[in-house]
């Protein structure tokens, strides 16, 4: 496992969470403020408190998007802190790798995606009876990056990325503008099992292009910041997340959607000025999974923490959810979990 770095803040770097890829047990998470617990139980077990600690108990198996991987980790080990009878692992699959290997299939509890559920996993978690509950739980800025010497490009529209990113498009810098390098573009991307790569294809691609092969795919966000880092005519995407802990290794790229040239940021991203890459976050709990106290308390304290905006904006680096949509979402969880209980 890699070595843990800690943030300004006091917490655990996003850095220090991919490094990782086992149970989130052997990680330590300090310094994450903890949330109310709004829709703990009465009987002592919920997890407002350390008195039902003991009373928990049982594993949960979290698969799914990497880009939201960083959160479920956190969550977890709060949680973890408060219930130590309970055994949490996350794997980082990607959004589809999730859905299609592990949850649709009846293989994990819950599955992170950077995109909504397809209607293909649709389909598959039907055939094999399996009911789930969406969970929104905060936004993301996909973000554009580039070789901290490229010195032609601030800013890009969602045409000059298509006809980088897209099958048989560009292939070198000059082919996108005539006064840039006449050099061959390198691309680093998300695999095609990513969330990622279906939120940055439906995007800037839209559905009568299909997306290069032409690339470095990878699950791995740390593989695409190495490869533009050490390629000047390199480009690549991943979550705002990690190019805010990567900020002096890598420059990011401004969006023009016709408004003028915007920055990738949680605050852009909140406002809905930056398009078309800002998405939601989601995780989806399968509904007989909650029927069981411990995922049913886990999945509450995961609603809870969404709204923390310690934990999601300054530790990780997302838009963290208001304390009214957190509520709606809460209220939504406890009316499935009152259905299956």
């Amino acid at each position: 496992m890699g070595a843990m770095t800690d943030s300004p803040n006091g917490g655990v770097s996003r850095r220090s969470f991919l490094a990782s890829t086992g149970a989130v047990g052997a990680l330590a998470l300090a310094g994450c403020t903890e949330g109310p617990s709004n829709g703990g139980s009465d009987d002592g077990s919920g997890s407002s408190g350390d008195s039902g600690s003991s009373q928990l108990s049982g594993e949960i198996n979290i698969t799914g998007s990497s880009t939201v991987y960083p959160v479920a980790t956190a969550v977890a080990n709060q949680f973890q802190k408060k219930h130590s009878g309970v055994d949490i692992s996350v794997s980082s699959t990607g959004s589809g790798g999730g859905f299609s290997n592990h949850f649709c299939v009846g293989n994990s509890d819950f599955n992170n995606a950077s995109r909504p559920i397809s209607e293909e996993e649709k389909q598959l978690c039907s055939d094999n009876d399996i009911e789930y509950h969406e969970i929104n739980i905060a936004t993301d800025a996909l973000t554009v990056i580039v070789n901290k010497e490229n010195d032609w490009v601030d800013c890009m529209t969602p045409d000059q990325l298509k006809q980088i990113w897209r099958a048989d498009g560009a292939s070198k810098w000059s082919d996108v503008d005539s006064e840039w390098p006449d050099e061959p573009i390198s691309r680093f991307g998300a695999a095609d099992t990513s969330g990622t790569f279906d939120y940055f294809k439906e995007s800037i691609l839209g559905e009568e292009a299909n997306h290069t092969s032409n690339y470095e795919a990878t699950e791995q966000d740390n593989l695409i910041l190495q490869g533009v880092q050490q390629d000047q005519y390199g480009i690549g995407y991943f979550g705002f997340a990690y190019y805010v802990d990567n900020k002096s290794a890598v420059k990011a790229l401004g969006i023009d959607n016709g408004n003028g040239c915007v920055k990738p940021s949680l605050e852009t991203a909140k406002a809905g000025d930056y398009k078309p890459l800002s998405r939601p976050l989601f995780t989806y709990p399968q509904k007989s999974a909650l029927a069981e106290e411990h995922v049913a308390e886990f999945a509450r304290y995961y609603v809870e923490q969404s709204a923390n905006s310690s934990l999601i904006a300054d530790e990780i680096g997302y838009v963290p959810k208001t304390e009214e949509s957190m509520q709606e979402e809460l209220d939504a969880l406890n009316e499935v979990i009152d259905e299956v209980q």
